[in-house]
């Protein structure tokens, strides 16, 4: 169980069936006690009607005299009993008659406290100053006729035994055993669904947290958590993560500045070196070796002015500092004039391009800066693309937008790494790729079509090899309003 409201309704509904069950054994027991207390009362009463045959010495009576006047009192009316007359030195003087050649065992006396108090409850409730309580009372097993609720009375110097069948108090008791089973089922039923819905309200703060915190990212550390005005555990930690991210938007801020006057100061020292560098080599009078160096400097320099003018891009992108000529365009026409240099580009490096382009329509963009982006991601294609294989640019028009992608035959990139591509300084370095590059071409190309309303990211292409880099742009009409492209 992963899911921690899932969880959470486990337990619950775990302690709300064991809680019910407990209450519900200790609800049996009462019962069960009562129910026998009630038997206790039924031979209580029996024994009284029994003393009614008696006069005032029933200890002078033979044994024969007993037999008689239990006869002559109303004796099918004790057909529900089961009674036995005891005289000291006779043993048994009279049994009833549906006890044929039975006779009540008389066990020895075993103290049960919890069944004297509860009889004392029960006596209390039921008090009826004209029943004679038993000496005792206890249980029986005959073969044929079960158990037996047994009470003994003093009748003068007789022993009078009542015994009465427990049929009713098994009949009783498995009727409640059944009700709660099902009442049980109910209420796993019933808890597991409140605890979920519980656990769902009370973890909502929690999954509020785990959305708020998936959209802050390094383009994105201004939103914050909403704290609720409640004083809780979730408020705290939601305080907390807050102050994480105040932190951290301090840091990255910090960096960006440092990156943007850092790249701004170097741009006129390393000016300097290549204007320094330019006019030895046309002076002269070097040998081949000074000349040699004097070019890896000067192709130095330019790869560093390369990368200071991409960090200068990206915070201004960041900064919101870059104004887009956005128009209405032709994106087969664009798409046309940029496979010419993209083929080039290809073919210096051994590799066969592959230009496709379906659908018709408008689309506002900035020609200049998506040029880069498409530069940029053929740029990576081809780095990472044997010779010989081949690279495949598509352009689709849809009804959602308009769709480019950049397919190449590469290693590809994990799953776990396509998001972490664009991200600044970011390079997986494999034995396929060709040359070095900055780690700064993705992070430009996102920013640049973020600042066209679109999306960017990378996939593995249908074959299953290699990578695909897709951005997708929103379609516009000459008026700058949505548009229906025209399929071929």
């Amino acid at each position: 169980m992963k899911s921690v409201g899932v969880r959470l309704a486990f337990w619950y509904a775990l302690a709300s069936v064991l809680t019910l069950a407990l209450l519900f054994r200790a609800g049996r027991y009462l019962l069960e006690q009562h129910v026998i207390r009630s038997l206790d009362l039924l031979n209580a009463t029996q024994f009284e009607q029994v003393k009614e045959h008696f006069g005032p010495d029933p200890g002078a009576l033979t044994p024969a005299e007993i037999r008689e006047r239990m006869r002559d009192g109303n004796e099918p009316a004790y057909a529900r009993f089961y009674i036995e007359l005891h005289q000291p030195g006779d043993g048994a003087v009279y049994s009833s008659r549906n006890l044929g050649r039975r006779s009540i065992p008389r066990v020895a006396f075993k103290p049960d406290f919890s069944a004297n108090f509860f009889a004392a409850v029960f006596s209390y409730r039921n008090s009826d100053s004209r029943l004679v309580p038993a000496k005792r009372t206890f249980n029986v097993m005959l073969d044929d006729l079960g158990e037996l609720r047994v009470g003994e009375f003093a009748l003068g110097p007789l022993s009078v035994l009542i015994a009465t069948p427990k049929v009713q108090v098994a009949e009783t008791i498995k009727g409640y055993d059944e009700i709660s089973g099902v009442l049980l089922v109910f209420m796993l039923l019933a808890s597991a669904g409140i605890g979920y819905g519980l656990s769902r309200v009370a973890l909502r703060p929690v999954r509020l947290i785990q959305e708020t915190a998936n959209h802050i990212s390094s383009d994105n550390l201004s939103e914050r958590i909403p704290v609720a005005p409640v004083e809780d555990e979730i408020s705290d930690l939601a305080r907390l993560l807050n102050q994480m991210f105040d932190r951290l938007e301090s840091s990255f801020n910090q960096v960006r500045r440092f990156t943007a006057e850092a790249s701004h100061e170097l741009k006129t020292p390393l000016s300097l070196m290549r204007l320094q560098s330019e006019k030895m080599l046309m002076d002269g009078g070097l040998n081949p070796a000074q000349e040699e160096s004097l070019h890896i400097v000067l192709e130095e320099i330019n790869r560093l002015n390369t990368i200071i003018e991409e960090l200068l891009f990206l915070s201004r992108a960041e900064a919101d500092a870059i104004t887009l000529d956005r128009r209405p365009q032709d994106p087969r026409v664009f798409m046309e004039n940029f496979a010419q240099d993209a083929r080039v580009l290809a073919d210096s490096r051994g590799v066969r391009l592959a230009d496709i382009h379906g659908g018709e329509g408008r689309v506002e963009f900035d020609a200049r800066w998506l040029r880069q982006v498409l530069l940029n991601l053929l740029a990576n294609a081809l780095s990472y693309t044997p010779a010989g294989k081949c690279v495949t640019v598509t352009s689709q028009l849809g009804t959602t937008g308009w769709r480019v992608a950049v397919d190449d035959e590469g290693p590809g990139v994990p799953a776990d790494q396509r998001e972490r591509i664009f991200e600044r300084f970011v390079r997986l370095a494999h034995p396929a790729q060709h040359d070095k590059g900055s780690g700064l071409g993705l992070a430009i190309s996102r920013s640049i079509i973020t600042l066209h309303q679109g999306r960017i990211w990378a996939e593995a292409p249908a074959s299953g090899k290699g990578l695909r880099v897709v951005f997708e742009l929103p379609l516009a009409g000459a008026d700058g309003g949505p548009a229906i492209p025209r399929p071929n």
